[in-house]
């Protein structure tokens, strides 16, 4: 399979510049392109390469008996595989599936103090297993968190340059029109991103394919193998109940109020028992939480009812293999985006949202029907994010905008089919320029 571009590749490059580099831990759910990434990279810069992954080859899970010494390691690594050369100052140690020998990350410190050798790490559900050892190895390591491909990585494997991420940011920053035949040919392959998704083999499938034969297969066995984990990693009843949270997200989005509702996944289910399977699959970065504000002002930390939240999956794709056979055809068929009420639309703008960086919260007024999509801030203002799956007038939006009330909010962003416009202090832009928010407020 044709290895795909990432965003990963330039921190590994920086990584690899740095004199003072610690060892490195990506961080990222199952199958998003980790261990692809890790030896395209050690195998272009180093002399030597010792990959041994903890699933595959389990022996070598005794390597830190004799205590996390370097020396000792080494030893043990070369006792259980005699083939195996580790050149000082030649050679990189990648520890792969580290979830399942988390002790791993204690030998950090020994290997960062020790200096002959660099070293990356790579697991899936680290969010779990790594808390284990969160506090060891403070300050000699690195982590980097990885996501599944967003936009701009997909537009790169179609086969596009920087040049068209320069030139759609320099549209937004002067707020110039896109022509029709870039509205025409972007609209169409983020429809393609949004059935998709950013898992690298099902990308990797179609541009290989030139079809969307399999994807859809392919997507389901990842889903099946997210599952799998939960019947491996989790514990006893939590099996269940992380099961049903997952199968639920589809469901809760479709509603018109798509907070999710913990009563609404089983029957007697209360909040209690529920809230520490939602952060499993959160800590496992298969879902996000996005909060309900208090009130729509700055800060955003510490404003929010932790007990009140939307629940979005980090891929889109996998949110569209989990809808029901007909809301897919409709999207297939149709290139309906708006099925499941906007659901797909609010996912989309939450995964690259968040995949830039962004934390999730959005507004709901209890009393009234003032509610909207995300917020987001840069150093003076926050600033509401709508969020459009018809064409009709932003009421909530110019709420906030106009009463002087909402002091913290000046202006606002609106993410629609439309082009790219501004008007009454909101400015609008299609929906294949999210990626480019975080970048256009700097440099707006």
């Amino acid at each position: 399979m044709t290895y795909l571009r990432r965003k990963i590749d330039s921190f590994l490059e920086e990584w690899y510049l740095n004199k003072q580099k610690k060892p490195l831990i990506i961080k990222g759910a199952r199958q998003i392109g980790k261990t692809k990434s890790a030896r395209r990279f050690a195998t272009m810069h180093y002399e030597n390469l010792v990959e041994i992954n903890f699933v595959e080859n389990t022996q070598f899970k005794t390597i830190l008996e004799n205590g996390y010494s370097v020396e000792n390691i080494i030893k043990n690594i070369t006792r259980i595989n005699p083939d195996i050369k580790c050149i000082p100052h030649k050679t990189i140690i990648f520890f792969d599936e580290i979830q399942s020998y988390p002790d791993i990350v204690t030998s950090l410190k020994f290997f960062s103090e020790d200096g002959r050798f660099d070293v990356l790490c790579s697991g899936s559900l680290l969010g779990i297993n790594y808390k284990q050892i969160e506090s060891i190895s403070v300050g000699y390591k690195t982590d980097y968190e990885m996501y599944s491909m967003d936009f701009e990585e997909f537009l790169w494997a179609r086969g596009y340059d920087d040049s068209l991420k320069s030139d759609l940011l320099d549209h937004i920053i002067n707020c110039k029109m896109l022509n029709e035949s870039t509205m025409r040919s972007l609209t169409s392959l983020f429809l393609d991103y949004v059935i998709l998704g950013g898992m690298p083999e099902v990308v990797s499938r179609y541009y290989e394919t030139k079809t969307f034969t399999e994807t859809h297969e392919l997507q389901k066995q990842i889903l099946s193998a997210y599952r799998e984990d939960i019947r491996k990693y989790a514990e006893g009843v939590d099996q269940t109940r992380i099961t049903r949270i997952l199968d639920a997200v589809p469901v809760q989005l479709s509603k018109e109020n798509k907070k999710f509702q913990i009563s609404k996944v089983a029957t007697g289910a209360r909040f209690h028992d529920y809230a520490g399977c939602i952060d499993w699959l959160q800590d496992a970065g298969i879902v996000k939480k996005c909060y309900n504000l208090n009130f729509p002002e700055l800060p955003l930390k510490g404003n929010y009812d932790d007990s009140k939240f939307k629940l979005y999956m980090l891929d889109s794709g996998l949110l569209t293999a989990m809808l029901d056979d007909e809301s897919q055809e409709d999207l297939r068929a149709n290139k309906n985006l708006g099925v499941y009420k906007g659901a797909l639309y609010e996912n989309i703008v939450g995964e690259a949202l968040y995949k830039q960086g962004y934390g999730l919260f959005y507004y709901k007024r209890e009393d009234g029907t003032l509610e909207e999509d995300f917020f987001i801030r840069n150093t003076e203002n926050l600033i509401p994010v709508e969020v459009k799956a018809r064409k009709g007038t932003s009421q909530s939006l110019r709420s906030l905008i106009n009463n002087e009330k909402y002091s913290d909010v000046k202006w606002g962003i609106k993410l629609s089919l439309n082009n790219i416009g501004f008007e009454k202090n909101i400015m609008t832009m299609p929906y294949f320029c999210t990626f480019l928010i975080k970048e256009w407020l700097k440099n707006k």
